[in-house]
């Protein structure tokens, strides 16, 4: 980080992208692991700000990542969402309501891009834009492999990038089977795991 970016965007894969469909799947440890460290990073780095629009997956485990970071670490740390648009929850899972929810309430900003429901798919092409806009660099969970949402944040974040600097750091899958490989090794039973 040559300049210091205050305000990251932070998004990837909604769960269901990444067939994940209960708060208790071992893949959301995962996520949540590598992007605390990735967000870590981030902080120490001079961030002050991680932004989010709120989708389930990856952007809310984001927020409960930055609200643990903000209690944990005493860092000076804050979360903004910005909702592309009113009542993006409603078709939510319950276990995703829940944390949404959750989130929101500990939000240090909370803010919609359009004061309407969804009307059309234009207004998410809006939110993209606009939180690359208002963000100084990106942090994405996101597989070149593996086709899904992010990849319309990346073509905002690209054409941002050709006239500034915009950085886009990635976490991929690779990333996430070495955050898996450290969960395992930080579990006190894998050292012990050949003594028997």
């Amino acid at each position: 980080m040559a300049e210091i970016e205050t305000a990251i965007l932070v998004t990837g894969y909604k769960a269901h992208e990444l067939g994940i469909f209960s708060n208790n799947h071992p893949g959301i440890q995962v996520i949540r692991y590598a992007l605390k460290k990735r967000m870590l990073e981030c902080v120490e780095n001079g961030v002050q700000w991680f932004v989010i629009s709120g989708q389930t997956g990856v952007e809310l485990w984001a927020g409960e990542v930055c609200l643990e970071l903000k209690r944990d670490e005493k860092m000076n740390v804050n979360l903004a969402i910005l909702m592309p648009f009113l009542n993006q929850e409603e078709h939510y899972k319950d276990w995703q309501q829940e944390l949404y929810t959750s989130i929101i309430e500990q939000a240090d900003y909370v803010g919609t891009i359009s004061n309407r429901p969804y009307e059309n798919p234009i207004q998410l092409r809006q939110k993209n834009e606009f939180l690359v806009l208002k963000t100084d660099a990106m942090l994405i969970v996101y597989d070149e492999e593996t086709d899904g949402s992010p990849k319309y944040y990346l073509s905002a974040a690209h054409r941002k990038a050709k006239n500034q600097n915009y950085p886009i750091w990635t976490i991929n899958r690779y990333d996430l089977e070495f955050a898996s490989e450290e969960i395992q090794q930080e579990n006190s039973d894998y050292w012990s795991q050949g003594d028997s």
